[in-house]
């Protein structure tokens, strides 16, 4: 398999992947007050302190019109919290609620749990072949956050 088709199998997987795992969270009901756009909007800001939108749009790789209708539901639901920069009015930061990180600890703890359950599903040696795997995932996402300036 060439190194174009390892990308375009990979491109084509993740996506679905996301999408079952959101499915599924909604599905349990516990987790319905955000979209996943929503949800990777929170993923995209500090466990603590605060970032601009832009660089949230460039972390998320979507327009910074897309991040602010992202924002504008999330500050309107008490989900994030827009701070003024004291140095400079004009500029806004975004943070984490401690609701939003509630909702986010929920929605990842789902999200491990239904992989969970699904990798037992796997045989020993496709579950040893992912463990394998993960720390190239992590770098090949390293990789695209340092191509990207992420």
């Amino acid at each position: 398999m060439s190194l174009q088709e390892t990308a375009d199998r990979l491109d084509r997987v993740l996506g679905p992947l996301r999408r079952v795992l959101g499915r599924y969270i909604r599905r349990t009901g516990e987790v319905t007050d955000v979209s996943e756009s929503q949800v990777e909007l929170l993923r995209a800001l500090p466990e603590h302190g605060t970032i601009g939108p832009r660089l949230v749009a460039e972390r998320m790789r979507v327009a910074p019109s897309t991040v602010s209708n992202l924002v504008k539901g999330l500050a309107k639901a008490g989900l994030v919290e827009r701070v003024s920069n004291p140095d400079d009015f004009r500029a806004v930061g975004l943070s984490l609620t401690p609701a939003s990180r509630e909702i986010l600890d929920r929605y990842n703890q789902l999200s491990s749990t239904a992989l969970a359950r699904a990798l037992q599903q796997l045989s020993a040696r496709e579950q040893q072949a992912l463990q394998r795997a993960l720390p190239v995932l992590e770098k090949l996402v390293a990789v695209l956050e340092a191509e990207n300036g992420a």
